[in-house]
């Protein structure tokens, strides 16, 4: 009986799209923050990051985070949405795992426009994102290309580089 209540209760998590990294990609994300240099035009408004894709716990994580840090002096906002939004001109784009066939798109349409993207599925790194997360001995780390940051208009630190795992 305990099984099945422990079974249901981890599809439950499933079914509300429980990550339980959530919270430590959540501070990974803010972190990458302090490592790059957003072009002049983005300055000034709010500090937008999007993530595509539906991932409830890193959303409510982020969305946490937003009631009380910044980006410099720039008001952190999250957008969430299953679709790239053109219009919309984020810092950064964390593509979920689920909306990984995008990527192409996206870094097109970011390129050379100061956008960091960020994902989280095997070879993204490779296939165009300048950050993807990934599990290495059972922990949350992340591969970094400062080739594809520097294509996407950032300026970047050496000293992540140190920090990431190599990319794949």
């Amino acid at each position: 009986m305990f099984l099945v209540v422990l079974a249901c209760i981890g599809l439950g998590f499933q079914q509300q799209g429980f990550d339980p990294n959530a919270k430590v990609k959540a501070v990974f994300i803010y972190n990458f923050t302090k490592y790059f240099e957003w072009p002049k035009n983005m300055k000034s408004g709010n500090f937008i990051i999007q993530i595509i894709g539906t991932n409830s716990s890193l959303n409510q994580e982020l969305n946490k985070m937003a009631t009380s840090k910044q980006i410099g002096n720039q008001k952190l906002e999250i957008k969430n949405s299953q679709a790239f939004d053109g219009t919309l001109q984020p810092h950064i784009i964390f593509l979920l795992s689920e909306s990984s066939d995008k990527l192409k798109e996206i870094v097109a349409k970011s390129k050379g426009k100061g956008t960091l993207i960020v994902t989280e599925k095997p070879g993204m790194a490779k296939a165009g994102s300048s950050i993807n997360f990934v599990v290495a001995d059972n922990k949350q780390k992340f591969e970094y290309s400062q080739e594809n940051a520097v294509k996407a208009g950032l300026k970047t630190s050496d000293e992540l580089k140190s920090m990431a795992v190599a990319v794949e």
